[in-house]
């Protein structure tokens, strides 16, 4: 609101429930003359520009710098300064790469969040027509001021938040900022002060689209004020979310930097108690410390999403944050949009009310009636559809619909427009809100109306009944005509007249027609979607229907879908508004599908859900929906009908704008969050057992088992390749059986830490039993021994961690290629070391003969049979299967 001199104050004043003349009072303007120039000016000063804000944008250097705040980069960074000092240049140029390429991809990451503001803005309007002075001026949009009389017509984009003055035939696209694909119809009737964005028909709203007619407004709000405005402060507030991966990662880093450090101490200790050359232990610990730091996991976790990134892309979902490809395997909601995602964003005939019967469509060519002969005829004449060049039909969706069904059914519409000329017509508008065109066929004219049942059924006084007519019932028709819109239908009716008149003045008289029926569109939903939405419900994902639409609508589309049933119901955003925060986290947890939603709303559920522990993803294709998909764990736009503001604001892009992509994405990215987690299992496992053969070999009384060198070899040779090669592991048949990763869950939950120390006990008590009978025979190389059995122990591990849950002897060996190939290389690389002369200088090993090689073996494969063992004894003591969500 602005004083008279022009004066910003809060806005809280609801323009839409104002009658023109109190609005223009309000704002101090005379709506024949406008404003003069000098109060333009005076107003410019004291509001500013009708532009967006916006934050100035961090320079790719800070955006780099940024990156290395987080906690296991930090790790890495001292990792490798430990291992340069201890002469590994290897290890520290290694380490520093993989830094330096994770600071960069996160970087990139960061400055494509920056554009959605930059999106945003490119959406202001260049110029506006105003009235100032009395006189039309073309002025430029930025300086648009509150109180300017706007002057608007069909092709134009609307400059401000403006209240209607006049309006003929208006009608304004509004997708970008309510997600209602239908053209809204405007006018200068009042409407309640508690509507939403959606119901308030006297106003046009900024950025959006006048498609018909023409009008005048008073601008009410401008720049950061109006409706987009308030969605641009929401994108500015809002904070970019760590996926549920990057937040284990942290709090992992964490307890493995205090674990490892407290053990390289106690390790140290140790050693000098026993009387172990000082620099030795140093040497020990420092290069026991590096190989228990876990360098290899951001390059694993990069290289996983990146593979899964290049997977989804083939299957239409477009990843733009490598981190979304996870966490869509951790989200337990999937909040979507109806039009177009799980609808096929187009009408169609869906029903059809006839005299004798109702017909379900489309309708088999021998069912078909007289009556719905002549409906189809109705629909195929009464029609301005046109062919595009393309042969795609073109103009308004719902002809289209019926220009597609009559099509459907066996009718040429340019071969009938020979044979039944139209030689006159009463256009549609919003008054009459019905459509009439006069045709002349074999010397006799015939009318044929089409329009909103409440006009259309009053023009009748008989019905067509098979070949006959009989008198209209016309109450029972008008609730036939309610049933169909309580059921989310948008219902036409047909009329015909046989030997139709002329007005005096040349018109059509409409008087005593006869009805043919009724018919019920509606935007069909996907053919993949019920299935899609069942798979969530078995993979413990619950799907919600958020959407812009009438809640009629929304109902029809969710029953068809199974997101509900007749015991639940819509709730809209003007009852969202009404609610306490009690009532409304009861309704967020009991609630499926959400109507006529404003974007501060999607936000409030969102937060609501995440409160409660979901891992949220939410999809949307407005500018409205921006915010949330910021906000939520994973935010999906639509490619196809998508704003550049939804897809600079989203984690991922649907290129087919499809739902079952979702659910497909949710699959991989499953797959990926457990290809992820096996390798943190293996790569803590093998640590674990290397930290447990260092610590307890002094306690037994046995020398130091393991070289700073050898220690490093372990850590190169079974963290490096076997690791990676978990990447390309497939997913398992079951995977969308599973409940999904909680919010609160790490990484290192369900069983993986105990995993991590019962198998690395298992592996140390290997290889220090075999020190100690080594040693005792007084075999020679017994170091060598020891040194192999532990590499084979985690190489063989590494075959095991290929499932959670099945035996490795019930998969397929050669389903991870990648794997076998890692397996053989690292063998080879190690019995390299073994037998290589010059090997055995650095690595300080020997020969072994083929009975000490085959004994270690024998005791790596011991390994692998407990705890294959140990998977076939939690099987008998699971199992539940995962609850579905219910409707």
């Amino acid at each position: 609101m602005i004083d008279s001199t022009g004066r910003s104050k809060p806005d809280t004043t609801a323009w839409h429930a104002l009658e023109t003349a109190d609005a223009a009072d309000r704002l101090h303007v005379d709506p024949g003359l406008g404003l003069t120039d000098d109060d333009a000016k005076e107003r410019l000063s004291g509001c500013g520009q009708n532009l967006l804000d916006e934050s100035p944008p961090r320079s790719p250097l800070l955006l780099f710098l940024d990156q290395f705040h987080d906690f296991m980069i930090l790790i890495l960074l001292l990792a490798a300064g430990i291992a340069g000092t201890v002469g590994e240049l290897i290890d520290t140029a290694a380490i520093l790469v993989i830094v330096l390429l994770n600071a960069m991809v996160g970087a990139v990451q960061s400055y494509r969040a920056q554009r959605a503001i930059h999106a945003l803005k490119a959406l202001a309007v260049p110029n506006a027509l105003v009235l100032r002075d009395g006189v039309r001026q073309l002025i430029a949009a930025a300086d648009l001021v509150p109180g300017d009389i706007v002057l608007l017509e069909a092709g134009s984009f609307v400059p401000a938040d403006i209240r209607l003055l006049e309006s003929a035939e208006l009608h304004a696209d509004e997708s970008t900022l309510t997600g209602e694909s239908v053209h809204t119809a405007k006018s200068t009737t009042v409407v309640a002060a508690d509507a939403g964005v959606a119901d308030r028909s006297d106003m046009v709203f900024s950025s959006t689209f006048i498609t018909r007619g023409r009008g005048s407004g008073i601008a009410v709000a401008t720049g950061m004020r109006t409706e987009i405005g308030g969605i641009a402060r929401l994108l500015q507030d809002s904070v970019t979310v760590q996926t549920p991966i990057q937040r284990s990662l942290t709090g992992l880093g964490k307890q493995l930097a205090i674990a490892i450090l407290l053990i390289c101490g106690v390790v140290f200790g140790l050693g000098l108690t026993r009387g172990e050359p000082a620099m030795l232990m140093f040497l020990t610990a420092v290069s026991l410390a590096v190989a228990a730091i876990p360098e290899a996991l951001p390059a694993l976790v990069s290289i996983t999403l990146a593979i899964g990134a290049r997977e989804m892309a083939r299957r239409n979902a477009l990843v733009k944050r490598l981190p979304a490809v996870e966490a869509l395997g951790s989200v337990t909601v999937i909040c979507s949009d109806k039009t177009g995602t799980l609808t096929e964003n187009r009408m169609q005939a869906d029903i059809c009310v006839l005299a004798s019967q109702t017909l379900t469509l489309p309708v088999v060519q021998g069912s078909r009636s007289d009556e719905f002969d002549v409906l189809l005829l109705c629909a195929a004449l009464n029609n301005d559809v046109t062919d595009g060049a393309d042969g795609q039909p073109l103009g308004d969706p719902t002809e289209i619909a019926l220009h597609e069904l009559a099509r459907t059914a066996g009718l040429d519409s340019a071969a009938l427009n020979k044979t039944w000329p139209r030689i006159a017509e009463l256009s549609f508008d919003s008054s009459r809100k019905r459509m009439t065109t006069l045709h002349r066929h074999q010397d006799r004219l015939f009318a044929f109306t089409k329009g909103a049942p409440e006009t259309v059924l009053s023009l009748c006084t008989e019905v067509l009944h098979g070949a006959t007519t009989t008198p209209i019932d016309l109450d029972a028709w008008r609730q036939q005509a309610d049933d169909l819109a309580a059921q989310g239908y948008r219902v036409l009716a047909f009329a015909c007249r046989r030997d139709a008149v002329r007005n005096d003045d040349g018109g059509i008289d409409e008087a005593a027609m006869t009805l043919l029926g009724l018919a019920g569109l509606l935007d069909p939903p996907r053919a993949s979607a019920r299935s899609s939405i069942e798979e969530c419900r078995h993979a413990g994902i619950r799907p919600i229907m958020i959407t812009g639409d009438h809640p009629g609508t929304a109902a029809a589309i969710a029953r068809r879908l199974g997101l509900m049933n007749e015991h639940k119901r819509v709730v809209t955003g003007r009852e969202l508004s009404a609610m306490t925060p009690a009532e409304f986290d009861a309704t967020i947890a009991s609630v499926n599908v959400f109507a006529r939603v404003e974007p501060e709303q999607k936000l409030a559920i969102v937060a609501a859900l995440q409160a409660k522990g979901e891992i949220v993803a939410m999809t949307g294709d407005g500018v409205n929906d921006a915010p949330a998909l910021r906000n939520a764990d994973i935010g999906v736009a639509m490619g196809r009908k998508g704003t550049d503001v939804a897809r600079e604001a989203a984690d991922m892009v649907l290129l087919d704008d499809d739902f079952s992509s979702i659910v497909s994405a949710v699959r991989h990215g499953r797959r990926i969050f457990a290809n992820i987690r096996k390798f943190v299992r293996y790569t803590l496992t093998t640590n674990s057992s290397e930290i447990w053969v260092l610590l307890v070999a002094p306690f037994l009384g046995l020398p130091l088992p393991l070289l700073p060198i050898q220690i490093l070899w372990v850590n190169l040779v079974t963290d490096g390749l076997p690791g990676l090669a978990f990447a390309s592991e497939p997913e398992e048949a079951d995977i969308m059986r599973r409940r999904p990763q909680m919010h609160s869950s790490r990484i290192l939950g369900n069983g993986l830490w105990q995993y991590a120390i019962v198998v690395g006990v298992l592996i140390a008590a290997a290889t220090l039993g075999l020190q100690s009978w080594a040693t005792t025979a007084g075999i020679p190389h017994w170091q060598t021994m020891t040194f192999t059995v532990l590499v084979l122990a985690q190489l063989v591990n590494a075959l095991s961690i290929r499932s959670e849950q099945r035996s490795l002897f019930t998969m397929n060996p050669l389903s991870n290629k990648p794997m076998v190939l890692a397996l053989v290389t690292t063998v080879a690389l190690h019995l390299l070391v073994i037998y290589l002369p010059w090997c055995n200088g650095i690595f300080k090993t020997q020969p072994l003969t083929l009975r000490e090689l085959a004994l270690c073996g024998v005791l790596a494969l011991a390994v692998l049979l407990v705890v294959e063992a140990g998977k076939g004894f939690e099987w008998l003591l699971r199992r539940r299967p995962v609850q579905p969500h219910r409707s």
